[in-house]
């Protein structure tokens, strides 16, 4: 399972120097095009807008997934363990809410735009509204199974103000050997 997880993680990573790459190449060339030859790509800003949102939506899963979006861990430190964890119980079923609200207007989006399409290229304004959808049931996994392992007491168990928690993944610090 371990390998399963890293293979999707780097997989996401690929995808994003993709997107990247993409998003680079067409901005730039639109921009020497404009400035060389008077004219330009008209589908280099839709591609490049489309990148862009699959890039941010991959992106935020990988911090999620390395617990790194911002967070204040400050007055957690502070409580008594059981009180940490209550805390990161009530947390994580308020980020399964509101990833759920993200999830289910995400695919009501999808589901229009496969009726809607883009103005240049005509591809199904769906490929925009489906990276929400992706963003939202990954991160449904991941802060599901960091509320089952902190509700089991799993030593893995990102719980914020734990001391442990930040090294809940080693791989990340340079400690793994």
């Amino acid at each position: 399972m371990k390998y399963l997880v890293l293979r999707l993680e780097r997989t996401v990573e690929y995808l994003m120097a993709l997107a990247l790459a993409i998003m680079v190449a067409l901005v730039f060339g639109n921009v020497l095009m404009r400035y060389l030859f008077n004219s330009g790509f008209a589908a280099a800003e839709e591609v490049a807008r489309l990148m862009f949102v699959w890039l941010i939506f991959l992106g935020a899963i990988l911090a999620l997934r390395h617990h790194g979006h911002l967070g204040v861990a400050m007055l957690q430190a502070k409580l008594p363990r059981p009180l940490r964890r209550a805390c990161a119980v009530v947390s994580h079923l308020l980020m399964l809410y509101g990833l759920y609200l993200f999830a289910s207007g995400s695919w009501a989006q999808t589901v229009i735009g496969m009726d809607s399409y883009s103005t240049v290229l005509r591809y199904p304004t769906a490929f925009m509204a489906a990276s929400g959808l992706v963003c939202s049931v990954s991160m449904i996994v991941i802060v599901a199974v960091n509320l089952w392992r902190i509700v089991s007491d799993h030593p893995r168990a990102a719980v914020p103000g734990d001391p442990v928690a930040e090294f809940a993944h080693p791989e990340l610090h340079g400690s793994a050997k």
